[in-house]
């Protein structure tokens, strides 16, 4: 007994200590997975913040100006200074996590030659999820993007610019800012306050006794005054730093009372200093704390700002005297912002001067200089600009082009505006040496050149413009027609069909219903040279002519078993490689075409009456080109491919129990429908489908190689594409341009293509 005591005794003793183990163990278990969780969590919040794109580019707002395409960028650049807005047709999330932005220009390529090389362009089409069609090219976008033709000024010679007064006073080389600071003896010479001076014995000295160097902070100054018995007074100081951000705006009510507020230049009303109790000394000691030892203050005639502020400071750049002029005259800054920055500043609606504007233009006019050097300022030649505009009675109309509505619109680079608050930029492969003031310049380097030093220089630069041109070889009108009549005949080819044997009494009439439920037919004949009767139809849209194969070939139709197939030519031998592309091109992903509508519905009742497809994003409801009539089909876009996979599912099983709705997945990318809507349309009349293919063996001479050229032209140009994307950093907004060609009577359209390297598919 004592033994079995001993041993109860001893395992109720170990019972606790296991139980406690087991507790632990539990509990480290617990932390575990907690932490496994906050890890997960943790990378779910770090996935969510990756900058992604939503483009809302789809139907009729699937072409996108070039004015959008510069507000986009300049979002994406700037975030919302400088007046950049969010631009509504493509969502930037995350902006701040860019890594950088890199815009490629093919030059002379356009919509065309993507659809007509589409399996050519392997990689771009695989690469960018998000494309937008464009106008013809523009050489005003490249202007605003670039600063391409910023130096349309009448040519001055190299002996004219000897004697400009900016060679004869800084040099033909470029310098650091402290270059461009006034000496003691220009401030006195030009009324700037200096201590010692008995007239400016009781002004306050800001404390920046630190020694000016090139990298001194540069700040941006203006000021508006009003009339008192003492003369000029300060009413109104607004200060912005190097990057152009407004540290300081403040009203300021003088010691004696207004006699005259000079509204129409200085903004200044009785009722907007009513409530304003900061005075001159307060704002004296605010400058004082806010600017550093080694500040350099930036301003046009700032000796009048000064001396309404009541303020020494020994570190000044003047833009007045900056840009030097002959005799000692002075260009307003007005002027010099629509010369030299494109902008218009200035308004003359009487609501007067906006100071924190003046700041900002004297800052950037500053910055310009600074950075381009004396000559690239003397070959503006700005007194010949002036003098014109004197003539004229107009600003250069290079620099603030009209609009429609008679309102000029200020054009500002963003190239310059990106290196004036200290992002460092890159251009290369552009035509014009001229054209490049702001970046590196690789002029009339060959692609494969531009793409090293593209490849060197990008991760440097926050923004990249990388132009690669087409062979001139390739881009004449020749080439142009010959690409385009082959683009023809292959649309035209891919929507035709060939349908019989029927019934010699058949009925055409009835054969046209009975085609038109796959979608719109342009026109339907019957073929007389065969030994049994057959039609040809041709549809509108390609979905509309496999839909019609997929569903009618070895089918009785007119109590005939019918074949349904394409015209055999050079142009369809690839149909079916082409046609399966398509069905996975990004671009058509979570889209569906629907034909068999009946009579034309409004977006709002085909919604209503399609209310048991879930996840339904959006409706095209294409109209005729002519009438406007809605057609009977169109394409419906769902959120996910998912979505896009269940609707169809959905649909199909209605058709099955009798609906007249006839569905598949798109094929025709928004874009090239409505160049099939432009092509396939010949007054009405269908376009002959290309001869057989046995037409082209009697051909004397064929166009071969200056297509097979083109072809290997663009399939060099997406490889180049993707060298450059495989070596950008994960998170760069990529943009591929295809301007097109806009020449006279030769206009074509555009295209674009943009992603953010890494992005993932939104959920």
């Amino acid at each position: 007994m004592d033994k079995m005591d001993t041993a109860t005794h001893v395992m109720k003793k170990k019972r606790p200590c296991e139980d406690n183990e087991k507790t632990e163990k539990v509990k480290k278990r617990r932390k575990v997975d907690e932490s496994d969780v906050c890890q997960n969590q943790q990378k779910a919040k770090s996935d969510e913040k990756q900058p992604r794109l939503s483009a809302k580019v789809f139907g009729e707002d699937s072409e996108i100006s070039y004015d959008q395409l510069y507000r986009f960028l300049k979002y994406s650049a700037l975030g919302k200074r400088h007046d950049a807005t969010h631009p509504s047709w493509c969502r930037v999330h995350h902006r701040k996590r860019l890594a950088g932005i890199v815009v490629v220009v093919l030059r002379d390529v356009g919509q065309l030659h993507f659809d007509r090389f589409y399996l050519q362009f392997k990689h771009l089409r695989r690469i960018f999820r998000h494309r937008f069609s464009l106008p013809p090219a523009s050489d005003d976008f490249l202007k605003e993007l670039c600063g391409l033709g910023i130096n349309d000024a009448p040519q001055i010679s190299r002996q004219v610019t000897q004697k400009n007064p900016i060679i004869q006073k800084y040099g033909e080389e470029a310098h650091g800012l402290s270059r461009y600071v006034l000496t003691v003896e220009e401030m006195r010479l030009n009324d700037y306050p200096l201590e010692g001076l008995s007239n400016y014995s009781h002004f306050v000295r800001t404390c920046c006794d630190g020694p000016v160097t090139d990298s001194s902070p540069l700040f941006g100054l203006d000021c508006e005054m009003c009339l008192t018995d003492k003369g000029s007074e300060l009413t109104r100081i607004s200060v912005v730093d190097a990057r152009g951000r407004c540290i300081m705006n403040e009203l300021v009510k003088p010691k004696l009372p207004i006699r005259n507020y000079l509204t129409s230049y200085s903004g200044i009303t009785e009722e907007l200093l009513l409530p304003v109790t900061t005075t001159l000394a307060d704002i004296q000691v605010r400058l004082k704390k806010l600017l550093p030892s080694d500040a350099v203050l930036v301003g046009h005639s700032l000796n009048f700002d000064l001396q309404a502020l009541e303020m020494v400071h020994p570190n000044i750049i003047d833009t007045s005297l900056l840009f030097a002029r002959k005799g000692g005259k002075r260009f307003k800054l007005k002027f010099l912002a629509e010369a030299v920055l494109r902008k218009q500043i200035q308004r003359t609606d009487g609501s007067g001067h906006d100071p924190t504007e003046d700041a900002k233009c004297a800052l950037e006019l500053a910055q310009y200089f600074i950075s381009q050097g004396p000559r690239k300022v003397a070959a503006l030649n700005l007194e010949a600009r002036q003098l014109k505009q004197r003539e004229t009675g107009e600003a250069w109309n290079g620099a603030l082009p009209q609009q429609k509505n008679g309102v000029r619109k200020p054009i500002q680079c963003l190239l310059d505006i990106l290196r004036s608050v200290g992002q460092k930029t890159l251009l290369l492969g552009q035509q014009n040496e001229g054209a490049s003031y702001n970046c590196q310049n690789q002029t009339g380097s060959p692609n494969k050149q531009v793409l090293q030093r593209a490849l060197e220089e990008i991760p440097r630069s926050s923004f990249s413009v990388i132009q690669f041109a087409l062979d001139s070889q390739h881009a004449t009108p020749n080439q142009v027609a010959e690409t385009v009549s082959k683009m023809r005949n292959r649309l035209a080819n891919m929507l035709t069909l060939y349908a019989g044997p029927f019934a010699k009494d058949f009925c055409l009439k009835s054969l046209k219903r009975t085609f038109k439920k796959y979608g719109h037919v342009l026109s339907i004949r019957a073929i007389t040279e065969t030994f049994e009767p057959h039609v040809c139809i041709q549809y509108e849209v390609l979905e509309a002519a496999q839909l019609a194969l997929e569903s009618l070939n070895g089918a009785e139709v007119a109590g005939s078993s019918i074949k349904l197939q394409r015209p055999v030519t050079e142009e369809t031998l690839d149909c079916e490689v082409l046609l399966k592309e398509l069905e996975r091109d990004s671009d058509n992903k979570g889209i569906l075409y629907l034909a068999g509508l009946g009579k034309a519905k409004s977006e709002t009742g085909l919604r209503e009456k399609l209310g048991y497809l879930k996840d339904l994003n959006a409706v095209f409801l294409p109209r005729d080109p002519r009438t406007r009539k809605q057609r009977n089909y169109c394409f419906l876009k769902f959120h996910t491919p998912e979505s896009a996979s269940h609707a169809l599912e959905a649909i199909r099983e209605r058709t099955a129990r009798g609906s007249k709705m006839q569905s598949r997945r798109a094929l025709t990318p928004v874009h090239l429908h409505k160049w099939f809507r432009h092509v396939n349309q010949n007054g009405g009349r269908l376009l002959a489908p290309q001869p057989p293919l046995e037409a082209h063996f009697l051909e004397k001479e064929r166009p071969f190689d200056s297509e097979e050229d083109l072809k290997k032209a663009m399939k060099t140009l997406d490889r180049r594409i993707k060298q450059l994307h495989r070596c950008l950093p994960n998170h760069t907004l990529c943009v591929v341009l295809l301007p097109g060609i806009n020449r006279g009577s030769e206009s074509f359209q555009g295209f674009g293509l943009l992603g953010i390297k890494g992005e993932k598919p939104a959920s």
